[in-house]
Formats: C-alpha cells, structure tokens, sequence
C-alpha cells in the first residue's frame, strides 16, 4: 500500500510557514509564553493559519499556547459539525461561540450584513479570549487581504491603512495578530490542496457579497493589477513597508 503522504511536507506549505515564521519575527508577534485565541471561520485560510501555528509551536524554542475558537453564526450553510470534527481529528480543542447572525440581521434590516457580522464575531471572540485568558488574537487575513483594505481606505478617505499585522485591540486588551500577512492567497490556495479541509465556514450572504461586496470587488481589482503588471503584490507590499510620509500631503509631516 502507498503511503500516504504528509500535507506539511509540501513545498506550499513549507513555504507559508517560512512566510509565516518572517512575519512573526519581523513584527514581533510571538516572543514567548503567549495564549493565542486562533479565530477559526472554517475557511481555507483560518484553517490553514491554524495549520502553520501548530507546526510553528512544535518548533519553536519558545514555548506559547494556542486556543481554536470558532463563531457559530447560525447559518446552516455553515458546516459547524464538518468543522468540529476536522478540528478533533487534528487533536485541536475547538471552542465554540454562537450567535444567531441572521436573525440579528434581519430584526435590524441592515443593509450590510458583512459589516455587522464582523462587528458582532469580534466582540464574541474578544469575550472568549478574556474568558481564557488570551493576550493575542490570531488572524488569517494574508497579503490580498491587505492590499485590499489598503486599496478600500485610500479610496473612500479613510487614510493610508491597511490591517496591521500586530494591533491593539481598541477598547479591548487583547493583540490582534496575522501572522499570513506576507503571504499571497495563491500560496494559502496551493497548501490547502495538499490538505483535505472539510466543507465549513460558507456564510449565507457569500454570492451576494462576491458580487456588490467592497472587498471582493478590490480583491479583483489587485488580481487585473496583477495580470497588467507582473509582482505587483510583491511591488504594493514593499511600498507599505516603507512610508515616506514628508511625500505626502499631511501638513504634520512637512518637511523642513
């Protein structure tokens, strides 16, 4: 019988963690003795971030722990059993938080669902990690993600921003962290398919926000980017890296 192979011996999923451990270091998200609560949506890259700590912990010379957590947002769609069980069969103890999203939703007839989705998880996930004593909040936005809020602020006013990679919680006394921030979600793509990820995390409001969403919409605006001009990913993350605000237009950064 062939043997089956390992997932984590991939080259994608080698170079993740690779990308992964970078940002960690570089933006000083893990220095040791941590609790990290891991925000798992069911997604690709949830569960794959949840992949690539656990890989990092058991090489790590520091030592720090790791809490799963999911929000439950009601939706049958959702895949919470599917989910529950991939997360047993890794040996990964799963927390659970729920909300019945489309209730709320409905009761306040809201025209952005997404939005108000974000607001309440964050607060759950917030709630959870006090509750368990988490410092850091994990994340699995990836450099899409990035370079599409930063796209989405630029263009509707909102500063030049973009989701940091090791933020303070407003309000809250937790880190937000991603440690995937460097890495583009074709890499995140080509490592879970060496992994047989279950079917979970769909949201209800999904073809309706891949078609009107804000951010689905730059997220192909990056990719036509991309086909126009080769390594624009690389080119757009090496530009957030280095700001030179005296180039800018913000008068408190006027240059002598």
């Amino acid at each position: 019988m062939e043997k089956k192979k390992d997932p984590e011996r991939s080259r994608a999923f080698r170079e993740l963690c690779r990308l992964a451990g970078q940002a960690v270091g570089r933006y000083r998200m893990i220095t040791g003795g941590e609790r990290i609560l891991i925000g798992v949506s069911g997604g690709k890259d949830s569960l794959m971030l949840t992949h690539v700590l656990y890989a990092m912990r058991r090489r790590s010379p520091v030592p720090f722990e790791l809490y799963p957590a999911v929000f439950d947002p009601g939706f049958s769609e959702f895949g919470l059993e599917r989910l529950r069980s991939y997360c047993m069969r890794q040996g990964w103890p799963l927390q659970v938080v729920s909300l019945p999203v489309g209730d709320i939703v409905r009761e306040k007839a809201v025209s952005t669902p997404c939005m108000l989705c974000a607001r309440l998880r964050r607060g759950k996930l917030y709630g959870l990690a006090a509750e368990l004593r988490c410092g850091h909040l994990a994340l699995g936005q990836h450099l899409d993600d990035a370079l599409a809020s930063f796209l989405m602020s630029f263009c509707r006013g909102q500063g030049l921003t973009t989701m940091g990679p090791n933020v303070r919680a407003e309000r809250e006394p937790v880190r937000v962290i991603r440690p995937l921030i460097l890495a583009p979600e074709q890499l995140i793509r080509e490592a879970a398919a060496e992994f047989e990820l279950p079917e979970a995390g769909k949201c209800a409001y999904a073809e309706q926000l891949e078609v009107n969403g804000d951010r689905a919409y730059f997220k192909r605006l990056v990719e036509e980017l991309e086909q126009r001009m080769p390594h624009v990913r690389a080119q757009m993350l090496h530009s957030l890296c280095r700001l030179q605000p005296e180039y800018l237009l913000d008068p408190r950064f006027l240059a002598e």
